[in-house]
């Protein structure tokens, strides 16, 4: 068994600093930290898709670095547009894989237990759009051949579209090259994605695309043409992906408040309902 914390769009500012004046994401990043140290089974691994910092300035890196220092696994990161490649392969030395390029970008292949993670690198600089390029493709098919084990793929941007106009607007540039590489390759189990600040799960390429929500903030939930690019504070999450061989990949949604319970379902031994107080 297997067990892949997934985390997202962080967007951790210079200590005292709110993100867009009024998200303390500094404070919700604490937050979901503090809830995966609490879970009774230990993730063999976290994976951060992108949007680790708000700026990629050197100040924010240095509060990524504070905080994940306190995890006892592996922290895999990889680039959002909110990042930049270099400063995060500078600021944020020593973490696996952030040495490993392809034509400048940060892209790596590990194994984690029993499924193979790759981690592609979609910032383009100078704008929010992703971008793979020809050279991290080839590569990735390439990666993709020389191991047939359960995969997973991280990337920041999500290849598939989500209905919300203003974020698909800012979406992956070459996603149907992307689906020619992967299209081949059935050990490719799922997509882990960020970017949208929404939990979304969709098709791409005959596969599951998970989109985890934010840790801080969430983008507004609007389908209709043209709404406006909102943001709110519903509950913060992030997702854990188990997988053993008989289930293969199956993905549980964690929030990162506390919530009265766990009660029991066959007995009210010791617990007063509403009403029942006297």
């Amino acid at each position: 068994m297997t067990l892949i914390a997934h985390m997202t769009d962080l967007h951790l500012r210079p200590r005292g600093l709110a993100c867009y004046r009024v998200s303390d994401t500094n404070m919700l990043a604490e937050r979901a930290i503090r809830s995966l140290r609490s879970l009774e089974t230990v993730p063999d691994a976290l994976v951060i898709t992108g949007d680790l910092t708000d700026r990629s300035d050197p100040r924010e890196y240095a509060v990524a670095r504070r905080l994940l220092s306190r995890l006892d696994m592996p922290v895999y990161l990889l680039p959002g547009n909110h990042d930049g490649t270099a400063d995060m392969r500078r600021e944020m030395a020593g973490f696996p894989g952030l040495t490993e390029t392809e034509d400048g970008k940060i892209c790596y292949a590990v194994n984690i237990g029993t499924v193979r993670l790759i981690a592609l690198d979609t910032h383009l600089p100078g704008s929010p759009c992703g971008e793979l390029g020809q050279a991290q493709l080839a590569w990735l098919d390439g990666k993709l051949r020389e191991d047939r084990r359960p995969t997973l793929i991280a990337l920041h941007h999500p290849p598939a579209l989500s209905g919300i106009q203003h974020m698909d607007a800012i979406g992956l540039t070459d996603a149907e090259a992307l689906a020619d590489v992967v299209s081949p390759h059935a050990h490719v189990e799922r997509f882990l994605c960020g970017h949208l600040h929404r939990p979304i799960i969709a098709a791409f390429a005959g596969r599951i695309m998970t989109l985890a929500p934010s840790t801080g903030h969430q983008v507004a939930l609007d389908l209709t043409e043209d709404g406006p690019a909102m943001f709110n504070f519903e509950p913060a999450a992030y997702f854990l992906h188990h997988h053993s061989d008989r289930t293969g990949v199956v993905t549980h949604m964690t929030y990162v408040e506390d919530f009265p319970g766990p009660y029991n379902f066959f007995s009210d031994e010791g617990v007063v309902w509403p009403g029942d107080e006297t």
